[in-house]
């Protein structure tokens, strides 16, 4: 959970400063398509979206490329802030403020495992 935390840490103060925005676009759109793209790869759908149908069990699968796309746009719009600020300001605080919702969306369908690391030593 301390990665989840240092995420939106990373939102709130480039909300404030406008220097951090296009690090904290880069790293939230990276880790949130990163972590879409370990669930679609590696983690099955379960509970009510395995037993309720195809549509449901589909949607699943809808909601994580969703968020792909939005992760790889959200770098993208913070890779062209890192270039011309006043231009993607703007844009680049809304998305900040949306990839809230989709880190939170990751971490209900279970890409709270995809963020924790490894505890060393342990298997």
């Amino acid at each position: 959970m301390d990665l989840e935390a240092n995420v939106v840490r990373a939102i709130v103060e480039a909300n404030g400063d406008g220097k951090k925005l296009p690090w904290a676009l880069m790293l939230c759109g990276v880790l949130e398509a990163g972590v879409a793209l370990w669930l679609l790869v590696y983690k099955v759908p379960s509970s009510i979206f395995f037993n309720h149908g195809k549509v449901v069990f589909c949607s699943y699968y809808g909601i994580l490329v969703a968020v792909l796309l939005f992760g790889l746009v959200e770098a993208w719009v913070g890779y062209g802030a890192s270039w011309d600020l006043e231009r993607w300001r703007a844009a680049g605080e809304k998305l900040l403020w949306f990839s809230i919702l989709a880190v939170v969306v990751l971490i209900g369908l279970g890409g709270s495992l995809a963020f924790a690391a490894p505890k060393s030593g342990t298997r």
